[in-house]
Order: C-alpha cells, then structure tokens, then sequence
C-alpha cells in the first residue's frame, strides 16, 4: 500500500505514461492474495514499487506527485 505525504490519501492514485508511449495505454489494478496492488498495462502485470510510484503515480486527492511513502495498515493504528 502507498500513502500520499500531503494528504494522507491511501492507494488513491492516476498512473501517467510517457508521450512516447507506444501501446494502447490500457490501464487497469487489482490486488494478490496478500494485498499488494498489481497493475496492468497492456497486459503487462507488475507489482509496482515506491520508486514507480514516485516517477509514475499521481496522488487523485490532492494531484501531488512524488509524494509517496509505503503504508502497511497492520502496523498503523487507527
């Protein structure tokens, strides 16, 4: 799970893709067995680090980018 640093938003994210990008820019999500959200592109599937997320995500809250932290819920209390 990631969580946006300025407004504390969970997992609530727009990928951008390069205008370079090729493919049809089909883009959907889902989660595994152990919470961990996969992305597809094109068929493509992959389980996106913090890395990714701060080159690629966009918080849809607050539209910030770069701005993600990881976030274990299990570990956080309410």
């Amino acid at each position: 799970m990631f969580r946006c640093k300025k407004c504390g938003s969970i997992d609530n994210f727009g990928l951008i893709l390069s205008p370079d990008y090729q493919g049809a820019g089909n883009i959907s999500e889902s989660r595994n067995e152990d919470d961990e959200i996969i992305i597809n592109v094109d068929n493509y599937e992959f389980i996106p680090d913090l890395g990714f997320m701060n080159h690629h995500a966009v918080c849809k809250y607050c539209g910030e980018i770069k701005i993600w932290e990881y976030y274990f819920s299990k570990f956080h209390k309410k």
